[in-house]
């Protein structure tokens, strides 16, 4: 990591379009041109998860060539050993898909937010007790908008992540519902689009999301 580099998370820049886009299984070069693009779209955080291949190199050349207006993060995060990892190729922020205390542990001693994956309301509330900044819901696709609704009631302070299923048609109820932010995989990073290289195209796309969020 170039020590010039900032490796603080902004949540200035996450507030300003809160959704964190999920990059699994994209290759290195389709990683390199879209950064950009979804910077320009207007959305601002990005997590790389640990098992695409190659994704400490991906998270290194973020940070060192694309970290100006963009939050970069490391998902799918499961063991201490991901962690390590994550960390060292200079990742902002950390996502799991499990709640691991010795991760969120890890991850709030060093102040490098963390957005654990819980799925029950005692899983919920535990992830948060144990420091997470956000709690991401997932899978939230068999839940829906009402389910965010329903643990936001008694427990107003949390604050939630809802995360798997989630798309342009639905996104806003999420956020109606009391969501913080939302993670989107597949329906945000548009497999056909990135295939054929159209990077217009996808810049369209992301714009559809920011647009919705403003």
């Amino acid at each position: 990591m170039n020590s010039k580099v900032s490796t603080t998370f902004s949540w200035e820049l996450f507030t300003k379009a809160p959704v964190v886009g999920i990059v699994r299984g994209l290759s290195f070069d389709d990683m390199r041109q879209l950064l950009p693009v979804y910077r320009e779209a207007g959305l601002t955080t990005i997590e790389i998860t640990m098992n695409t291949p190659n994704a400490e190199a991906m998270i290194q050349y973020a940070l060192e060539n694309e970290h100006k207006g963009l939050n970069i993060g490391a998902g799918t995060v499961c063991t201490e050993d991901d962690l390590d990892k994550a960390l060292a190729a200079g990742a902002q922020f950390i996502v799991t898909p499990v709640l691991n205390k010795k991760v969120v542990k890890a991850c709030v001693k060093q102040g490098i937010p963390i957005f654990p994956g819980a799925f029950t309301p005692t899983e919920i509330y535990n992830a948060w007790k144990l420091g997470a900044s956000m709690v991401k819901v997932y899978p939230a696709t068999s839940l829906g908008p009402g389910y965010i609704k329903d643990v936001k009631a008694p427990l107003n302070q949390l604050r939630l992540l809802p995360t798997g299923g989630i798309h342009l048609s639905n996104m806003a109820s999420y956020f109606t519902a009391g969501a913080d932010g939302v993670g989107i995989g597949s329906h945000l990073f548009d497999k056909n689009l990135i295939q054929q290289k159209n990077w217009a195209g996808l810049k369209s796309h992301f714009e559809q999301f920011a647009k919705l969020l403003n």
